[in-house]
């Protein structure tokens, strides 16, 4: 006798594997899967973006089962401000035409809505209450075993020459799971620049320096233009 949620919201740090699940979501049930990303959804001229999202569920509706993904929610569902641009305002009346469609007088049926942000922390309560996208599921930084088996998942198709995956996992703390992705293609490039045909410990070791090293440098611009 009870409804079950009508949505979920899936938060934490980006390359976390947020937008994955939601691919692995649809790979794996037979619903109709609509993607949208929230920035799609913000449009230059009054009414096309609330159009947009009527017409999105429409199509869910005629569709079901179908699920919605709506990456980066936030661009969509920030928190509102009483005062803005005519741009501001047009995003807070896409935004309305949201809310409304997920909680309005007809029913939703059998269409489940799938919100994604990095940025919880912004996002309009009215979006998360209950009733609309209400299970909150977090998305850590991959732990020891998780960076392990990710490790593994990026290097089954590699050359490997006796690797030392222990050592490689033990740098690579507070690493999402794409930036694990981006030290597997690295250490086949420094392989390939010595003309070697398989990968080694060496290599993996020197791709997460120049991961972490990107960081660093991507941290500094952003506090130099932001303080």
């Amino acid at each position: 006798g009870i409804t079950p949620p009508k949505g979920i919201l899936l938060y934490g740090e980006p390359g976390t594997g947020k937008t994955l699940l939601a691919k692995a979501v649809a790979s794996s049930t037979n619903s109709t899967f609509i993607e949208v990303v929230g920035s799609e959804l913000v449009q230059k001229f009054i009414g096309e973006g609330a159009k947009l999202v009527k017409e999105i569920f429409h199509l869910a509706k005629e569709k079901a089962p179908s699920i919605i993904f709506i990456d980066e929610l936030d661009a969509l569902a920030a928190k509102r401000v009483d005062v803005g641009t005519s741009g501001e305002r047009e995003v807070q009346r896409t935004f309305m035409q949201l809310l409304a469609e997920i909680d309005g007088f007809k029913s939703l049926g059998n269409v489940k809505v799938i919100g994604s942000t990095n940025r919880k922390d912004i996002l309009d309560p009215a979006v998360m209450r209950p009733g609309r996208l209400e299970r909150h599921i977090n998305f850590p930084l991959p732990t020891k075993e998780a960076r392990k088996d990710i490790f593994n998942i990026h290097t089954k198709s590699m050359s490997l020459s006796n690797i030392d995956l222990g050592s490689v996992i033990g740098i690579t703390d507070n690493f999402t799971g794409a930036e694990i992705r981006a030290v597997c293609t690295e250490a086949g490039y420094f392989a390939i620049r010595e003309n070697r045909a398989a990968v080694e410990t060496r290599d993996f070791i020197s791709a997460v320096g120049k991961i972490k090293s990107k960081e660093e440098i991507e941290g500094k611009e952003y506090v130099a233009m932001f303080g």
